[in-house]
């Protein structure tokens, strides 16, 4: 049988846990489906320097957990599993929707506002030295974690807008950067690669690859091949501190492709600056629909848009 809800929140990072807290105060009753990683990308870094009101940082599963407890405490009913297949109701002006979402394919959820929290996943490399030292040198994100590496030697990789930008960025705040780049040349826009290529801090080496990251219980090095399978291949060593993966984020939103409207890279696209998908009811909060800031503190915000506009929603529709 189908539990029937006034708001269902997909997602468990702080995009969905604010959204829950505002849900369950405009007693919404929400029931929040944690998804595969409770807590999201916060979960990847050390520690969490830039929201507000933590003034000696936070450590994030603390600042998760609190979250929730905050949600719980004023209603919010949270169910283990993973969404794994959703069906959105198209309702006449004025007329009550059912969405249909299914927990790991047997439990149904019927409900008249959805708030979609899934987030965003980085791309790795595939190294297996990758995740050994996630948390430990290695980042996805330069404006979380720069500030680690005040005055050391790091090293991005990729060639793109966004691997310039965090380049940029990490100058500002180190030694020196490296940028590691597979081609002969930087995909970026022409004032991006201008920018990288006169700063003095950082040096860009192209056509190379890395190898392995190397080092005692934190990055400290990284093996890289120049010119990778070709006569000239050759391999070197690079002595950093940071390693940040610059290569793109993929949203993770594949369960919702002919449901809602995503842009080309799988973002959910929104109304401006509301978080209302193309289906009434149906709202988009943090790094699902955010292909630009990737931050917590934007992604709690928007969690709080979501649940505000589905409160008014509820309300239009006397539902």
């Amino acid at each position: 049988m189908a539990t029937r809800v006034q708001c269902l929140i997909i997602g468990s990072g702080p995009a969905g846990y604010t959204a829950a807290i505002y849900a369950s105060r405009a007693n919404l009753q929400p029931v929040l489906i944690d998804g595969p990683q409770q807590g999201g990308q916060l979960t990847m870094t050390t520690l969490v320097e830039n929201f507000p009101g933590f003034p000696d940082g936070a450590e994030p599963f603390q600042m998760l957990d609190d979250m929730r407890r905050q949600a719980m405490r004023f209603g919010t009913q949270f169910v283990s599993g993973i969404v794994t297949k959703a069906s959105f109701d198209h309702p006449a002006d004025g007329a009550q929707p059912e969405h249909h979402v299914w927990v790991d394919d047997t439990d149904e959820y019927i409900a008249q506002t959805v708030i979609i929290a899934t987030g965003a996943s980085a791309k790795w490399l595939g190294l297996p030295t990758e995740k050994e030292y996630m948390g430990r040198g290695v980042s996805a994100c330069a404006t979380c974690d720069g500030f680690f590496y005040r005055n050391k030697t790091v090293a991005v990789v990729g060639g793109g807008d966004t691997a310039c930008e965090e380049a940029g960025y990490l100058a500002g705040l180190c030694q020196k950067v490296y940028m590691i780049v597979r081609k002969p040349y930087l995909r970026a826009a022409d004032i991006m690669q201008k920018r990288v290529m006169e700063n003095p801090k950082i040096e860009v080496l192209f056509e190379h690859n890395t190898l392995r990251l190397t080092g005692e219980g934190k990055v400290q090095g990284a093996d890289l091949i120049y010119r990778k399978d070709t006569p000239e291949a050759q391999e070197r060593h690079i002595d950093i501190d940071g390693f940040f993966l610059a290569i793109g984020h993929h949203p993770n939103t594949d369960l919702f492709k002919g449901s809602l409207d995503l842009d080309e890279e799988g973002y959910i696209k929104v109304s401006g600056d509301s978080p209302r998908t193309n289906i009434a009811g149906v709202y988009a909060a943090g790094d699902c629909a955010d292909p630009h800031y990737r931050q917590a503190i934007v992604a709690a915000a928007s969690g709080c848009k979501a649940a505000i506009e589905a409160d008014r929603f509820l309300q239009s529709c006397q539902c």
